[in-house]
C-alpha cells in the first residue's frame, strides 16, 4: 500500500495547478486548494487570489495530509478505502464521508449519514469491508461517480466537469473511475446515454 504522503502527492498532481473558473463554486484554486480553504486555515489574514496562486506544491501536500486525511480520521477506515475516500474528501469535503455512509447503510449498517467519521462509521466500515473485501472499494467508486453525475443533473454549469465538449467522459468521471476496477467502468456509449438529457 502507498503511504499517506504518496497518496497526497498523487492528489496534488491530479488536481493540477492554478485555476479560477467562474463556474467552479470553489473559486480560485491551486493544486486543489481553494481560496475558501486558505481563508479557513489562515484566520485573521486577508487571503487573496494572489495568495492562492503563490501556494506551493509541498504546502498543498501538507494541507491535504493534515486537514483532509488526519483530521477527518480517514486512517481509521479500512486501509483499502484510504486512497479513494482521501481523494474524494479533497474534492468534496464531508460529502465524501456521506457517500461512504450511504453505501454502508445500503449494505445493512445502521449508522447516521452525517458526514463525520466517528466510532459508528469506523466500525460499520470495518464490518462492511469484512463482508465484501473485494467489492467495497469499487462500490464506493461507483457511488462517487453517481454523485458527480447527480451534481451535473442539477447544475448545468457543472456539466463541463462531467462531460467533455465532444461528449466523452469529463474529469469528474474519469477521476472517479481511477478508483474503480476497469470491468466496472462505463463504456463511452453508456456515458453518452447517461448524459443524453443534458443541454
Amino acid at each position: 500500500m502507498k503511504t499517506v504522503r504518496q497518496l497526497a502527492v498523487e492528489i496534488v498532481a491530479r488536481e493540477g495547478g492554478f485555476v479560477n473558473d467562474p463556474d467552479d463554486p470553489g473559486g480560485a484554486t491551486n493544486f486543489g486548494v481553494t481560496i475558501h480553504t486558505l481563508r479557513r486555515l489562515r484566520p485573521g489574514q486577508q487571503i487573496t487570489v494572489a495568495d492562492v496562486r503563490a501556494l506551493t506544491r509541498e504546502q498543498a501536500v501538507e494541507i491535504y495530509i493534515e486537514h483532509y486525511f488526519n483530521r477527518p480520521r480517514i486512517a481509521e477506515l479500512p486501509e483499502p478505502l484510504w486512497a479513494t475516500v482521501f481523494d474524494m474528501y479533497v474534492n468534496a469535503g464531508a460529502n465524501a464521508v456521506r457517500i461512504l455512509q450511504r453505501l454502508l447503510v445500503q449494505m445493512g449498517q445502521n449508522i447516521a449519514v452525517d458526514g463525520a467519521i466517528g466510532p459508528q462509521t469506523i466500525a460499520a466500515a470495518r464490518r462492511a469491508h469484512a463482508m465484501a473485501p473485494d467489492h467495497i472499494v469499487d462500490a464506493y467508486g461507483i457511488a462517487r461517480r453517481d454523485y458527480y453525475y447527480a451534481i451535473a443533473d442539477r447544475r448545468a454549469a457543472s456539466r463541463k466537469f462531467a462531460r467533455r465538449r465532444d461528449g466523452g467522459k469529463g474529469g469528474w468521471i474519469t477521476r472517479a473511475e481511477e478508483f474503480i476496477a476497469p470491468r466496472f467502468h462505463l463504456s463511452d456509449a453508456e456515458h453518452r446515454n447517461r448524459t443524453r438529457g443534458w443541454a
